[in-house]
């Protein structure tokens, strides 16, 4: 299990599905889409539209593509690594 990274804020937060634990499975907030006080994502940082997110359930780190707002060249665009589209 990683440690919290240095940059985990809980002041910086976002609702998104972890993809390595499934501890919103049963909560009705979630189920819902709503925001909940307790399933939430450390937000790392962000590039555009591009997220960086910790767990704090499991320590997991992964990055989330939103696909709103800013977008980034196609060199930028990740999606399991850089590659051209």
């Amino acid at each position: 299990m990683l440690p919290l990274d240095p940059l985990a804020d809980v002041g910086r937060r976002a609702w998104v599905a972890c993809p390595n634990c499934d501890d919103r499975q049963g909560c009705d907030p979630c189920a819902e889409g709503r925001s909940c006080s307790t399933h939430w994502r450390y937000l790392l940082s962000n590039t555009g539209s591009l997220l960086h997110l910790q767990c704090p359930s499991c320590t997991h780190i992964w990055t989330h593509e939103t696909r709103f707002g800013a977008t980034r060249s196609r060199w930028e665009r990740v999606i399991s690594g850089l590659r051209p589209r």
